[in-house]
């Protein structure tokens, strides 16, 4: 083939979460000599400098385009995406995230893409919606798969969710997990990490990594920690993130007098050192697809107490790296981490476990190769000029 695809990449905003980390390892991965990248996203976010300056990465940083719905601002950012996609011959189109997958499948198929994929990081329907809001992403994700040519989920989860709720049939699905790079998480630096945030040698630290949003239910770690706090009382909890819920967490820190047990880092990059610094990580979300922040934390074997969202279980084997509990169970993900807190070894061992298991698994490599192959499917099933 002496023409290379040109494969555009859909998403909603570069902040810094799973969905964004696995777009951007599998453009380093994608093979330069087939694939011209391309990427259409919001005009500000955290990893915009991460891909500016990438070369041979043609990048629109749309004026329109934002996760709130708005029919105005959604109107035109379709019409963006039309005149993008016509404008620069794209022949894939693969969408990341909700909105973006909605609006940028639709654009794929009204410019003429000849192929449309799209990725699921958690569907766009969940139980904490409003029937309106949960009918009408449902019917909308519905009607979208019959454009789209393969929908690729993270966790088997994601699949059987999908399908039992009409979308599409098994022919459409693939199941890409995602990928992290372990060696990164081996190497992370407890000591100089816990003295720069003013940790103690023998303090205990439970962690979070998330962005501030309904999702999260970062306010579920502030009441845990209310509990945890009753028994160990200098325990530090290390939140890692921001967004829109902070000055919300932050009056629930003052309003239960903890905010000198609290430690808000704001947005890092620097994770494997931060998860180094933990003793126990803990997830309160609500809703997820496949939480790449819990694969990163068995990586650097800290036991994980999580809560039972999206493809979790497909991870997290109960009592062996760590405990998975139903979501909103404040009481019960409290219990937990006051039993990993009193006994050492049993953090040592569900760590171990947790990075053993992860061993030869969601290697980030092998997900760009699974693309790579995605991608290659579909080559030779369209006309390059």
């Amino acid at each position: 083939m002496n023409s290379r695809i040109n494969l555009l990449y859909i998403i909603t905003k570069l902040e810094l979460g799973g969905a964004q980390k696995q777009l951007l390892q599998l453009m380093d991965y994608l093979d330069k000599e087939k694939f011209r990248l391309f990427l259409f996203t919001a005009k500000d976010g955290l990893l915009m400098e991460d891909v500016v300056s990438r070369e041979g990465l043609t990048v629109r940083r749309s004026l329109w385009l934002e996760r709130p719905i708005n029919p105005c601002k959604d109107i035109l950012a379709f019409i963006e995406m039309c005149r993008f996609i016509r404008k620069n011959k794209i022949v894939f189109v693969h969408t990341h995230s909700s909105k973006a997958g909605i609006l940028g499948r639709w654009a794929a198929k009204f410019a003429g893409a000849k192929k449309i994929f799209h990725t699921v990081h958690g569907w766009s329907f969940h139980n904490y919606q409003n029937f309106f809001l949960y009918s009408l992403f449902l019917c909308l994700e519905k009607v979208t798969a019959v454009v789209t040519d393969k929908i690729v989920v993270v966790s088997e989860q994601d699949r059987r969710k999908g399908l039992s709720c009409g979308i599409g049939d098994e022919t459409k699905y693939t199941l890409i997990p995602y990928g992290i790079r372990h060696d990164d998480f081996v190497r992370g630096k407890r000591q100089a990490t816990r003295e720069e945030l003013g940790i103690g040698n023998e303090e205990l630290v439970v962690g979070n990594i998330s962005c501030f949003k309904p999702q999260k239910c970062t306010s579920d770690f502030v009441r845990i920690a209310v509990l945890v706090n009753k028994i160990f009382p200098e325990t530090k909890f290390l939140l890692v993130g921001d967004g829109r819920q902070r000055k919300r967490i932050e009056k629930l820190m003052d309003k239960f007098s903890l905010r000198k047990n609290f430690i808000l880092t704001g947005w890092r990059r620097d994770i494997p050192d931060l998860l180094a610094a933990m003793d126990v990580f803990v997830l309160t979300s609500l809703w997820e697809g496949l939480p790449i922040s819990v694969l990163e934390a068995m990586a650097a074997a800290k036991p994980v107490v999580v809560t039972d969202t999206g493809g979790i279980r497909e991870v997290v084997i109960e009592a062996k790296a760590g405990f998975v509990v139903d979501c909103r169970q404040v009481q019960s993900i409290s219990e937990r981490v006051i039993r990993l807190l009193r006994d050492r070894a049993l953090r040592d061992n569900l760590g171990k476990n947790g990075a053993d298991y992860l061993a030869g698994r969601f290697n980030w490599k092998e997900t760009a190769q699974a693309h790579n192959f995605l991608y290659n499917c579909f080559i030779h099933s369209v006309a390059v000029k």
